[in-house]
């Protein structure tokens, strides 16, 4: 039981800091967010597994310190950031090949930030629910011509390498 909300919780907190992060990086861009901004100018996610290691390697740290304090709450966490790491991955990609698959969101936002070069709004990349409680989250019509033409692909055909 310990394990399991100690899962929830490093999923929760993974996404806080995300959203943060993100957030952080755009009010620097050339000093912090030099590599985001060239993210910005290319408008493309580097692929899931690529995506998913820098997650990794951004926070593995943090994804271990609860082994210290026990076993059980350690694997919790782990799994939890893991988990948050690789859904985060894949929801980055797919809102930038294929966003009217992000059928959790009521707007993909992390496109619409793309799409409107949002640079205060709309931080989430998996989730929306920190651009709700700290007033960054902004509804568009977001759906128009552009996604409405794009041929039908499925959740899983997008880039991964």
């Amino acid at each position: 039981m310990v394990a399991i909300a100690f899962f929830v919780a490093a999923f929760i907190f993974a996404s806080f800091v995300e959203y943060w992060m993100h957030r952080i990086m755009h009010l620097s861009p050339q000093k912090i967010g030099a590599r985001h901004l060239d993210h910005h100018k290319r408008n493309e996610g580097q692929g899931v597994v690529w995506e998913f290691l820098d997650y990794i390697k951004g926070s593995a740290i943090a994804m271990l310190l609860l082994f210290f304090f026990s076993l059980e709450a350690g694997i919790g966490w782990l799994l939890g950031a893991l988990a948050y790491a690789a859904f985060s991955a894949y929801a980055h990609q797919l809102q930038h090949e294929n966003p009217t698959k992000c059928f959790w969101m009521k707007m993909p936002v992390h496109y619409v930030h793309h799409k409107y070069g949002m640079w205060h709004h709309n931080f989430g990349l998996a989730v929306d629910w920190w651009d709700h409680v700290f007033g960054t989250y902004k509804l568009v019509d977001w759906m128009t011509e552009e996604e409405l033409s794009r041929p039908e692909r499925g959740y899983l055909q997008l880039r991964w390498w």
